[in-house]
């Protein structure tokens, strides 16, 4: 039943009519004609229609209600969040899995409700774990409500929990298994494709550092990849899958060198995820000369980036003529691949490598070039020999008699690696195939780029190894929960920023109103992208009325 107009000349007349079927096509019924559009509008009987009607409607009566101010709200809650990233927690199985190890541990309070607060602010807010406590009193949060500091705290503390000795087959020379690395191996587990042995794995470290001392021991000076050598800090690994999915991490103490962390995190694959074949994609200068026989002696199979500059054989490799065979085309489809062609080259018949080129990132590399040498050739003419603190221009500089001069035999030789990189590899596959894979490399960058900034897991005040481990393992869950979210909305074919994502669930709102004595829930309008994030989940938006 609805209202409908009927034009007659001049005039429009306000109908209320049904469809009903007739002989198996649908025809509209006219049950009232209400008058003239004009004349009902002119004596305001439309309006009273209307407020009559609108007295056996309670959600229009409430909802006219606040729009006219006669409502008090009692409060508001943020309820974007939690409902998303629920559903995500489940089908990643996180839930079950903590629930699993959780098993005859007698905890006053959830453990699995604060690590899921714990991961959620983490996603949403900036800030450590202290200021999760105050942020969820503004959020719906199934089960969390009782929670305090300290237990969240405790639930860190758990995660980063040491195994029993007779426990502790496969842990790295660096660092004990403990329950987080449970976690990580039963959620795989659930994940894998059981009818697949060879795994194609990405790996790649950064270092965290630490406001205060670090824990016990996991906080070491070393090589500090955040410019921050005044402070102790921590090396974390990441093993991503052939599919992007963070598959474990590796936290070890800051004085950890990257050419020690491979082997051991490659029979951690083996022993502890039930791994046969292991194919490895790193930089080479994760690798040293040692490592590599090693991983030649086992026989893995490996896509590495070479150093070019440092490496007397790369360069030598990067001058060798040859002809370059394109995998992807130049092409003004900004979504499309970068343009890329590719060139294998063997030394003494025993060493493959490939040589890629983009030519985009050549231009780029040869105006960012130019600009550089343009600016240090007019700071030149002014004689500041300051300019060879800067990094940019002391790449450049050469020393000659009293002042200095641009090196121009530097420039030329940059130049022939503009948009060039170059790998090295034992496996059969095509040269183009070899450098697209390590392309993918390149996924274990964003993530830590997330694990930094987004999901902010500095700063870091735990003073406790094991708290600390907690704190970067739940940066690992979050990044779980984000690769999911993305998947489901690349299976809908929508490209949305991470960013509004964040933005507009974070801004859907509800308040609970009162009304001549009764009280109501209003959930506000979905913003931005919102609706589109539940849609791709498979969660309801939460009604717009309800009573309660």
């Amino acid at each position: 039943m609805f209202i409908r107009t009927q034009s007659n000349g001049s005039r429009t007349y306000l109908l209320i009519v049904d469809n009903e079927r007739v002989d198996g096509k649908v025809k509209q019924r006219v049950l009232l004609r209400l008058g003239r559009l004009d004349e009902l509008l002119a004596n305001g009987q439309l309006d009273s229609l209307l407020q009559s009607l609108g007295r056996f409607s309670e959600k229009l009566a409430v909802l006219g209600a606040h729009a006219e101010g006669d409502s008090i709200t009692t409060r508001s809650v943020r309820i974007g969040p939690a409902p998303i990233f629920e559903r995500l927690w489940q089908a990643c199985s996180i839930d079950t899995v903590l629930t699993s190890l959780l098993e005859g541990r007698r905890f006053e309070f959830s453990v699995e409700r604060a690590i899921f607060l714990t991961v959620l602010h983490r996603l949403f807010a900036r800030g450590s774990d202290r200021a999760a406590e105050k942020w969820k009193n503004n959020y719906a949060i199934e089960g969390v409500a009782d929670l305090e500091l300290h237990h969240l705290y405790r639930a860190m503390a758990w995660l980063g929990e040491p195994l029993p000795k007779d426990q502790q087959d496969g842990a790295t020379p660096f660092a004990s298994l403990t329950n987080k690395d449970r976690i990580e191996e039963a959620l795989f587990q659930r994940r894998r494709d059981r009818f697949s042995d060879l795994e194609m794995v990405f790996f790649d470290t950064t270092s965290i550092y630490f406001e205060g001392e670090g824990g016990k021991t996991i906080g070491q000076r070393g090589h500090s990849k955040d410019h921050r050598p005044d402070r102790k800090q921590m090396v974390v690994g990441m093993v991503l899958d052939r599919k992007g999915n963070p598959v474990c991490s590796e936290l070890w103490p800051g004085n950890t060198a990257d050419v020690k962390s491979l082997v051991p995190i490659m029979e951690r694959l083996q022993s502890r995820f039930g791994i046969g074949s292991v194919s490895i994609v790193a930089d080479r200068g994760m690798i040293g000369a040692e490592t590599l026989a090693e991983v030649e002696r086992r026989k893995w199979s490996y896509i590495l980036g070479v150093r070019m500059r440092s490496s007397t054989e790369a360069r030598a490799v990067v001058a060798r003529a040859g002809r370059y065979a394109e995998v992807h085309p130049k092409s003004d489809d900004r979504d499309g691949p970068s343009p890329l062609k590719v060139k294998e080259v063997w030394v003494e018949d025993a060493r493959r490598y490939v040589v890629c080129v983009n030519e985009d990132q050549a231009t780029k590399d040869r105006h960012d070039r130019e600009a550089v040498v343009a600016s240090l050739r007019d700071a030149l003419r002014k004689g500041d020999k300051s300019l060879v603190g800067n990094k940019g221009y002391r790449k450049y500089l050469r020393a000659g008699g009293k002042q200095f001069a641009v090196d121009e035999d530097k420039i030329e030789e940059e130049a022939r690696y503009d948009g060039k990189w170059v790998l090295t590899t034992n496996m059969d596959l095509p040269a183009s195939e070899v450098a697209l894979k390590y392309k993918q490399l390149w996924m274990v960058e964003d993530v830590f780029r997330s694990m930094k900034s987004l999901l902010d897991t500095r700063p870091i005040y735990h003073k406790c190894d094991e708290t600390i481990r907690g704190h970067v393992f739940c940066s690992f869950l979050a990044l779980l929960l984000r690769k999911e979210l993305d998947d489901r909305l690349a299976r809908k074919r929508w490209k949305l920023e991470w960013a509004d994502v964040i933005c507009d669930l974070d801004n859907l709102v509800e308040m609970e109103i009162a009304i001549r004595g009764k009280s109501y829930v209003f959930r506000g309008q979905a913003p931005g992208v919102a609706a589109k994030v539940f849609q791709a989940v498979g969660v309801a938006l939460p009604p717009v009325l309800r009573s309660c």
